[in-house]
């Protein structure tokens, strides 16, 4: 189970972390053919109770946007990471997802047919790092040789531990990486079978509200494990239109975010589990203003993404390095003049 040599969001992510997917032949029996011109479903993950798709799902956004193209949404549930839903993507029963550079280049290593289509540049970077039970004695980053520190394998926890690790001048095998996608590492943290936890958004958030040690930040690490928009290949080859639709209307969201983050907060319950209040509310708030607008990828991102792959191949996450037209979509190339003037009038 635990692992010392192969090393790698939920506010902000989550915000931007569509799920969606082609409804599969034995599903629902929506339309599952992705040729232009045929009816398509997409299938959403549900998104809680907070962030743009939150409204979206509340207001049916993406289904009055898609229509004209013969497309709607399907609101599902779906595990927290990006790398906890790869055999979903693989089966054909997710089409679309937010994610990070990070498990992105994990899953192309792994040869799942994915490709980003957007970017977002950094926000919120104090919502995801390292976090230590009060138990194991750890106040700061080299506390952590010797120690089990639990990642979501070939994804964000894993870059996160792995770039402090560098930065602190810790040798990568000096620490156990144990490898546990959210939900099962959130157990492992709390019953102190992990001394440590590198994760991310909504899960970090409440592990260290709950008394977890904060030892590094994103932010602190300088990450550049940007945002992004992820679509399954066979959708932006072969309905472009319908990826492109689907970031404008989220860019619009995401505005609408920025500017008034307080619609986008506890947007379908005020109270109860699911619900947020006082500090954590009011950090919320803050991060959903400091929201950026998903854009088409740029030159410049490739160095971005080329710090996360060589990071995880001088570390044996990945055993090739992935390029940035290796995981780039040129979405541009694919619509008419009219379809990438609306989706670059959004950024």
């Amino acid at each position: 189970m635990f692992r010392t040599r192969r090393p790698y969001g939920w506010r902000l992510a989550l915000a931007l972390a569509p799920v969606v997917a082609l409804a599969a032949a034995c599903g629902s029996g929506a339309a599952t053919d992705a040729g232009s011109g045929k009816d398509l479903v997409l299938k959403v993950a549900d998104p809680g109770n907070s962030g743009p798709l939150a409204v979206a799902k509340r207001d049916g956004t993406f289904d009055k946007a898609l229509a004209p193209l013969g497309a709607k949404v399907e609101w599902v549930t779906t595990t927290p990471g990006f790398s906890s839903m790869l055999k979903l993507f693989n089966t054909r029963q997710l089409d679309v997802s937010g994610a990070a550079f990070s498990p992105v280049v994990g899953a192309l290593s792994k040869d799942v047919a994915v490709r980003i289509a957007a970017v977002q540049d950094p926000a919120g970077r104090d919502q995801s790092g390292i976090i230590a039970t009060k138990a194991s004695g750890i106040h700061s980053v080299t506390d952590l040789v010797g120690k089990r520190v639990a990642v979501n394998p070939a994804g964000k926890g894993e870059y996160i531990l792995l770039e402090a690790l560098a930065q602190a001048g810790v040798p990568a095998d000096k620490v156990t990486r144990v490898p546990l996608q959210q939900k099962d590492a959130a157990s492992a943290f709390a019953t102190g079978k992990v001394d440590a936890w590198a994760s991310f958004l909504v899960p970090y958030q409440e592990a260290k509200a709950n008394g977890g040690v904060e030892i590094a930040t994103e932010q602190s690490i300088g990450s550049k494990d940007n945002t992004v928009v992820v679509f399954r290949t066979e959708i932006l080859d072969k309905r472009p239109e319908v990826a492109a639709k689907y970031l404008e209307v989220l860019q619009g969201l995401t505005v609408q975010q920025h500017d008034n983050p307080t619609a986008f907060e506890n947007v379908f319950e005020r109270s109860g589990p699911t619900a947020l209040s006082g500090a954590r509310l009011a950090d919320a708030l803050r991060v959903d203003a400091e929201a950026t607008i998903p854009r088409l990828p740029r030159d410049s991102d490739a160095a971005d993404l080329a710090d996360v792959v060589n990071l995880f191949a001088d570390n044996g996450v990945i055993s090739r390095k992935i390029t940035a037209a290796d995981i780039f979509y040129d979405l541009k190339a694919k619509l008419t003049p009219d379809q990438l003037a609306a989706l670059q009038k959004g950024r």
